[in-house]
This record gives C-alpha cells, structure tokens and sequence, in this order.
C-alpha cells in the first residue's frame, strides 16, 4: 500500500481536518510514493519507539505525540537523533493527537470509558471549544479499587488516587493524558469520580473541598488505548502487519 493512500484512510477514518490541535496532525516524515508493509504504533516518536520501529521492520510509525507542536525550532541534540534515525531506516512517521482522544469510537477516552464499563456515554469535558472525553454511569455502584481492576491497575500502579469523594461511585468521566483543569467540569456536574492521566499538586484541595474522588492512572497509560485500537483497525481495513511498541515513562 502507497503511503499516500495509507495518509488518506487515516485522515478520513481519524477526521484529522476537523479538529484545531497544536500538535502538526497527520504525515510528519516520510515519501509519498513509499509502499508500506508493516505499521508500528507507540505512543512517544522518542528516539527509543522509533529505534524498536526500525529494528522491527516497520516502514511507518504511527504515533499519539508527535514531533511539531505549533512552533518551529532547529533540529540538533535529542531532536536531530530522532530525525536521524527516521531517515536512516527510512521510516515514515504519522502523528495523531487531539482527534485520537476525542474519536468517538477509536478514540483514548471512548476506549478508556468501554473498558470501564461505563453506560449511556455522552461526551464531556470542553477543551478548545470541543468536548473531547466521555462520561457515563455503572449499573451497579463500584468502589474506586473496583473501577482501577477494570483497567488492570492497582492503587500502586497510579500517579495519585485522591480518595475525597464517595466509598461507592455510580458515574464517572474520562479524558485521557493531562487533564487535570477539566477536574472542575466533573465537580459542576455533580459526578462521583473524574479519571485522567496526569496528577497536579494544585487540584488537591480543590478534589477534598469539593468531596470527589479522581485517579491519575498516568499520562502514558491513560492513551495506549487509542493507538491500539487504530493498530486493529488498520489490520481489519488494510491487511496490513502491525505491532504496538510499548515505552512506558512511569508518567
């Protein structure tokens, strides 16, 4: 498959044009003309996930955070590496950050809110003027050690878990990776429990005062969701091989 044909299914499958985004969404480095066999998907383009791509043999790595975000800067030290390493292979590389946390079914928070179990999922969470999260409710109240088993995670394994809220939550909402200021948004919605991936000093009080309990589960953890989903989904659609590379950062 042409990487230009590839850039075009996840542009539309992605709907990459409809979403204002810092971050230089879609195709970063790589040849049009290219023919694509083999798709890595990671979370970071750091020089680690793009070494493992080149090692194992991809042609295109596909990412949640990219190389450009909104300004322009020279290409040395840890950044010339990366580069260095992307035309070395050569290995193309695809980014995709804001419309991969808000896709309503591919997406980090979609996924995240399905592996909790959540129901009757409405959006949540107004970032830039779109809602990019999901919030929802169990059918069955759980207690916060009860919803971390569902993602597989213990209390260890978190950034913070600010236990200030009820023993027994009924809703919850979700927005992946750093979202700690949406934390506001679930108080004014009266929700039991807000989950994201970044943990803040600043929110401490504010989650006691404000009696709700919130998990940092960890910026990293918190948005593999989506990049595997794609993966999936590229297999399903374009019969593609693909393998996810995982770097946690313990973040």
């Amino acid at each position: 498959m042409k990487l230009k044909e590839l850039c075009a299914y996840y542009e539309s499958l992605l709907r990459i044009s409809e979403t204002d985004d810092i971050s230089l969404n879609g195709l970063q480095v790589g040849d049009d003309e290219a023919e694509i066999k083999t798709v890595a998907f990671a979370v970071d383009a750091a020089k680690e996930t793009i070494g493992k791509a080149a090692d194992a043999g991809a042609d295109l790595l596909f990412v949640h955070h990219g190389l450009f975000w909104g300004k322009p800067y020279p290409l040395t030290g840890s950044v010339y590496r990366r580069f260095d390493l992307l035309f070395r292979r050569p290995l193309a590389l695809f980014a995709v950050h804001l419309p991969l946390d808000l896709h309503p079914t591919l997406g980090n928070n979609a996924r995240l809110a399905q592996t909790l179990g959540l129901r009757n999922l409405r959006p949540f969470g107004e970032y830039r003027g779109v809602k990019i999260g999901f919030k929802g409710e169990w059918s069955q109240p759980l207690s916060v050690d009860d919803v971390l088993g569902r993602l597989g995670l213990t209390r260890g394994d978190c950034l913070k878990v600010y236990g200030f809220g009820k023993k027994e939550v009924r809703n919850a909402a979700v927005i992946s990776g750093g979202a700690v200021d949406e934390l506001s948004q679930a108080v004014a919605e009266n929700l039991d429990l807000y989950i994201t991936g970044d943990a803040g000093h600043e929110i401490y009080h504010f989650c006691k005062e404000s009696h709700i309990n919130m998990l940092s589960i960890g910026h990293y953890a918190s948005e593999t969701y989506g990049v595997k989903a794609v993966a999936a989904q590229t297999e399903k659609d374009c019969g593609l091989k693909t393998l996810f590379i995982d770097c946690p950062t313990g973040l």
